[in-house]
């Protein structure tokens, strides 16, 4: 059950874990209006109107949906690391401004509009102040959305199974090496409590994403720390190889090679996934295919 579960989540994993998190967002920002409307009307002569503090609640919440694919982006361009601490910081630092004057602007310019609609005014207030008052809720966000893509990757990755190369080696950035650089035959799978074999021969395709290379084989994904460069260079004796900067295929997996004027290509697998074949990597791909 639960099993099936997360297979069913695995396909759309993006959608859901967007749709989560507006879920979140909503509720958590519907408790906050409230909070507001009922401390406005401590107050008898109060004239707060009973959909002003949802406006501002929602459309704060808006405006965070909005800017969560710049930090989703960024926190795959950016992983945490133990060294350079003071240069990750720096680009946090700067992260977080872009987030808050976007989160800040997107929320005015929704208030603006809605309130224009009604025929009233909005006034954000000192832009110097208020902005320096938005920024500190703002890093806090930041810190908790970042804290939570880092604890749902870790979770993620638990229940998908780490991949390693058996017999492998972990060198100073953790990616995984070969000690003989021999092509090996099987990737060892740990999910959760159990260990799996997986065969290079079943793996249609590579796929680079952040630190890691996701091993796409039957239809599952199985994510191994290692850069793709070195995961090529050892499987290329198995038949793989690279089509784009991000992409590499095992010859064995591939149906037909079609070609753009514009020099790219596309390189439709036995099962019908269909990968960029970038001009960069056309000529080498080529060659190995035509002499495998």
């Amino acid at each position: 059950m639960a099993k099936n579960w997360f297979e069913q989540f695995d396909q759309h994993k993006v959608l859901y874990s967007y749709l989560l998190f507006a879920l979140y967002l909503l509720l958590n920002n519907s408790i906050n209006a409230s909070s507001v409307w009922m401390e406005h009307h401590r107050d008898p002569f109060a004239t707060l109107q009973w959909w002003e503090p949802l406006l501002w609640e929602y459309s704060s919440a808006v405006a965070t949906l909005l800017m969560t694919p710049f930090l989703v982006w960024f926190f795959h361009k950016v992983p945490p690391r133990f060294h350079a601490i003071g240069w990750q910081l720096s680009l946090h630092f700067s992260a977080s401004l872009v987030f808050s004057i976007g989160h800040i602007g997107l929320m005015v310019a929704l208030r603006k509009l809605v309130y224009s609609l009604l025929g009233l005014g909005y006034d954000f207030g000192p832009l110097a102040r208020e902005f320096f008052y938005e920024y500190r809720k703002d890093v806090w966000g930041y810190l908790f959305i970042f804290g939570l893509f880092q604890l749902g990757l870790f979770v993620y990755r638990r229940l998908k199974g780490d991949a390693m190369l058996i017999g492998a080696e972990q060198t100073e950035d953790n990616t995984a090496t070969s000690p003989n650089k021999a092509s090996p035959e099987h990737f060892l799978v740990r999910k959760l409590d159990k260990e799996f074999l997986v065969k290079v021969d079943d793996i249609d395709w590579l796929e680079s994403s952040g630190n890691y290379v996701n091993l796409h084989s039957k239809g599952r994904i199985y994510p191994l720390r290692a850069t793709l460069a070195n995961i090529v260079e050892l499987l290329q004796h198995k038949g793989f190889s690279r089509i784009h900067r991000s992409l590499a295929v095992n010859h064995h997996a591939i149906h037909s090679i079609s070609y753009e004027p514009s020099g790219d290509g596309e390189v439709l697998l036995k099962s019908g996934e269909r990968l960029n074949l970038s001009r960069r990597f056309k000529d080498e791909f080529r060659g190995r295919f035509q002499a495998g």
